[in-house]
């Protein structure tokens, strides 16, 4: 599957992965260290009567960036200016992990373009935050980075990562995903090449990373920022997806989203899967997304 690429009225160029035809849109929006070739076991298990978008985010794969992000929401505006350049009108999106607060954004901010949010293992639409690190490499809970450049500093959680993806160090990488996000499941040997090699195109890391800890649509302080309570205005169906084995997001963060939108949530916990449930429960997840998006 070959990637197109579009034109963005603010001047970036977004690549992206379509599938499928119909009026049934489904935006797939990734997360943090990745690419939309993540989503393919998904896409090729999904109906051809589905029309599926998986755009690379501003600063990943191979997306522009000529502007820098300093939120979440400016990527959600990159994704609805994708999808009025493909002239659809409004369709369900999906986000995985990072993908899932852009995922929130869109939905709150463009409320008449989708029609049901699905979460992915996502961050709370509280934000992720990173903390400064003490003498032993531990989080100091409350002490945080005032800009984007001093996050980049940080001694375990950012400047490693940000150091492999200049060296284009792809086995780094690799141990990395083995340990924090394939808890069950690995892909194949040619589906890791091919999404690490995704992953190392990533330019924006510090910046998407400082845009998580500040990301807070709730109603109070996140140790980084105020809450602007716009997680109030989603208003569609919300399908949360989370894998037992996740260390990378707990439980309680996902719950934390479902609370805030327990009116119109539905849970779906997967046993033995970990951040990736498209490694771990590709077929559970294709089903349960028809079914929701019916």
């Amino acid at each position: 599957m070959m990637k197109q690429q579009m034109p963005l009225k603010n001047g970036e160029v977004l690549s992206y992965l379509e599938s499928g035809h119909g009026n049934e849109a489904l935006f797939l929006i990734h997360g943090n260290l990745s690419s939309s070739v993540y989503y393919l076991p998904l896409i090729e298990r999904l109906p051809s009567h589905i029309h599926v978008i998986a755009p690379d985010l501003r600063g990943f794969g191979d997306s522009s960036y000529h502007q820098r992000i300093h939120s979440l929401a400016e990527l959600a505006e990159d994704i609805k200016l994708l999808m009025d350049a493909l002239q659809i009108r409004s369709a369900s999106v999906c986000g995985w992990s990072l993908g899932g607060g852009v995922a929130m954004e869109f939905a709150a901010l463009y409320p008449e373009s989708i029609k049901k949010l699905i979460l992915i293992d996502s961050t709370t639409h509280k934000g992720y935050p990173i903390f400064k690190k003490n003498a032993s490499f531990q989080p100091v809970v409350g002490e945080i980075y005032a800009s984007p450049e001093e996050m980049a500093q940080d001694p375990l959680q950012v400047k490693p990562v940000m150091d492999a993806i200049l060296a284009k160090n792809a086995g780094f990488m690799s141990y990395i995903y083995d340990l924090t996000i394939y808890t069950n499941k690995k892909p194949t040997l040619e589906q890791n090449t091919l999404y690490i090699e995704e992953t190392l195109k990533q330019r924006n890391l510090a910046d998407v990373d400082y845009a998580l800890a500040t990301l807070n649509m709730g109603d109070a302080f996140n140790y980084y920022t105020m809450g602007n309570q716009r997680i109030k205005l989603i208003k569609v169906p919300v399908l949360h997806f989370w894998g037992t084995l996740d260390k990378v997001v707990p439980e309680a963060m996902v719950k934390d989203n479902i609370q805030a939108l327990k009116e119109q949530s539905t849970y779906i916990k997967l046993e033995e899967s970990g951040h990736s449930p498209l490694i771990d429960k590709p077929d559970e997840l294709s089903v349960a997304i028809l079914n929701f998006m019916i």
